[in-house]
């Protein structure tokens, strides 16, 4: 009897796309409209249209396997809804490509040098990198052993579009984190502080160096947190104990510009009247700010399909060759700027 399962011409023909469109979209990439690939995932789901891997494997040398590395302090995993949302991104691109995704956590630069070793096994067609720890070793020892690498953010060093040791997805943290102080600028704010990540990553560097810019000469009064909620709180204690009159704070994450309204509220400043506060990141917090955060938004989802097509497509490629891709960012205007 014939095999009457679906093929990728029948979705393309239920989606009302091409072939080739429908192929980018089963197979993770972000080269497509939104339309399109909401009409392509339609039609898989009532074909009931299943990748034949085997066929996929032996045409492309690929095992069906994806490496996700989070390097992160132990006590820190997950915190961050940051890594959430980028997760959430990853595992629906690496499922709509018929791909397995494998986490590995690392606590030291040994594990990660040992887990190099076992991700050059031919099992693991590509290794995502999560937040890189400084003097991070791993993209490097991947890269010169052949195995596809992106990283989440751009490594310390790398100037910004530049290409390092792997490829890497990264949000414009200079101009998002510039736009947002400028909005504070604009708004009439004139002692804007700002809750800095730490300077050893690029994402700490970038912003800061975004509010400096945006400043324009102006006096800056910058604290340093470790962007967790505790952090923002601490920061936000010191800038007021260092300027009691500022009127604004940027924070260069949601977490810490959430401990910073907690830390405003309990010295009894009022937000926006007496303190504005803008955050990054736009994410969804574990416990909602009120008023509701105004925040520089950066696609992180997004970011994660993108990583996900990214290392796919890399296959043979050297990490130099391969472009950077640095995603835009925008301000969300809510109710604390």
């Amino acid at each position: 009897m014939a095999d009457q399962r679906p093929t990728l011409e029948d979705v393309a023909v239920r989606a009302g796309v091409g072939r080739g469109t429908a192929s980018r979209v089963v197979n993770g990439s972000a080269r497509v409209s939104e339309r399109a690939r909401a009409a392509v995932l339609r039609a898989v789901r009532d074909l009931g249209y299943v990748p034949n891997e085997a066929a996929r494997t032996l045409a492309g040398g690929r095992s069906g396997t994806l490496a996700v590395v989070l390097a992160e302090e132990p006590d820190r995993r997950f915190e961050q809804p940051y890594l959430g949302q980028l997760l959430d991104g990853i595992t629906a691109a690496a499922d709509v490509a018929g791909m397995a995704v494998a986490l590995h956590c690392t606590r030291s630069l040994g594990d990660r040098a040992a887990l190099a070793h076992r991700l050059r096994e031919p099992r693991t067609d590509g290794v995502l990198l999560l937040s890189a720890l400084p003097r991070e070793p791993l993209a490097g020892l991947l890269e010169r052993a052949g195995v596809p690498t992106v990283s989440a953010g751009r490594h310390k060093g790398v100037e910004p579009g530049g290409a390092g040791d792997a490829g890497y997805v990264d949000a414009d943290n200079r101009g998002g984190s510039r736009r947002a102080v400028e909005y504070l600028v604009g708004r009439g704010r004139r002692r804007i502080a700002a809750i800095a990540g730490p300077q050893e990553r690029s994402v700490g560097a970038d912003r800061l160096a975004g509010y400096r810019r945006a400043l324009r000469g102006r006096p800056e009064l910058v604290a340093f947190g470790d962007f967790s909620e505790a952090g923002g709180m601490l920061a936000m204690r010191s800038l007021l104990e260092r300027r009691a009159d500022l009127d604004a704070v940027f924070a260069a994450s949601d977490v810490m510009a959430a401990g910073a309204l907690r830390e405003l509220e309990r010295q009894g400043r009022r937000v926006p009247d007496d303190v504005a506060v803008v955050g990054f990141e736009d994410t969804v917090l574990r416990r909602p700010t009120l008023p509701m955060l105004t925040t520089v938004h950066q696609p992180t989802e997004g970011m994660g399909r993108a990583m996900v097509e990214s290392v796919l497509a890399s296959s043979g490629a050297a990490a130099g060759a391969r472009a950077p891709i640095v995603c835009d960012t925008g301000l969300v205007r809510r109710r604390t700027a």
